[in-house]
């Protein structure tokens, strides 16, 4: 019975974080019908690259035994994440290129340290702790990254940048993978995967207080409702909030 609520909870982290993953698209096809990046910025899908890649490497037999679907879904994520950061280098400035281009390299060459050391150096359980660890600590950053949204949130009292959906989509990934990983007794999927469950709780608990409450300074939201994950919010949003009486960014 174990066995099937395990791969249960696995098949639904796997389509929540599919929707998590796709959540960015709408940003995207603004992007390619304006043919320009504007002031979103491109680190935070670079960024989920090496988060992607490195839980995909963990979840690998020869890594974690019984993990293979938190491979399946992560190596998925890296391709959708890959194609959004080539869409974002076509149509972002030369001097942006040159930055995601740089950030993109050092990202790889820590996936690549991670992944030789792995694979040469460490064996049996060092190399799942190793690897753990590695996919827990980036894990932990992702899902964290909506916190600076969540302050604003707090501060406007208005959830205009902090979208319901994605709100949603955190939540029910962050659980689905907890749940798994307690059934796997892994503490690598587990415990990143409850910090993130944990927060998009709390982010809908804030939306469902201010959901109706379009706060004394919230502006109106944007006219192609962008969806952003990553971490870090995109620039067009950090902008806004340094403006006067102004008031989110877009598993294992």
């Amino acid at each position: 019975m174990g066995g099937v609520a395990h791969l249960v909870f696995g098949i639904l982290g796997d389509i929540t974080g599919l929707l998590l993953f796709l959540a960015p698209t709408i940003t995207f096809k603004r992007i390619i019908k304006n043919k320009s990046t504007e002031q979103f910025s491109g680190i935070p899908y670079v960024m989920t690259i090496l988060n992607c890649l490195l839980s995909s490497w963990y979840g690998l037999p020869f890594v974690s035994p019984n993990n293979l679907l938190v491979s399946v879904i992560n190596g998925t994520g890296a391709a959708i994440e890959a194609i959004y950061v080539l869409i974002f280098l076509i149509f972002a400035p030369k001097r942006e290129k040159g930055k995601i281009l740089a950030l993109l390299t050092f990202v790889l060459s820590i996936f690549a340290a991670v992944a030789f050391i792995s694979l040469f150096v460490l064996h049996g359980n060092n190399r799942k702790i190793f690897c753990g660890f590695a996919a827990a600590i980036f894990s932990i950053i992702m899902y964290g990254s909506p916190l600076s949204i969540m302050r604003l949130v707090i501060k406007t009292k208005s959830v205009e940048f902090m979208p319901f959906f994605l709100s949603l989509f955190v939540f029910l990934c962050g659980t689905s993978w907890f749940i798994f990983g307690l059934l796997g007794r892994d503490p690598f999927v587990a415990v990143p995967n409850g910090f993130g469950s944990f927060l998009g709780a709390i982010q809908l608990i804030l939306y469902a207080i201010y959901r109706n409450n379009k706060g004394e300074t919230a502006k109106k939201p944007n006219s192609d409702g962008s969806l952003e994950m990553g971490l870090g919010e995109p620039r067009v949003q950090a902008n806004r909030e340094k403006q006067p009486n102004a008031a989110q960014n877009g598993h294992m």
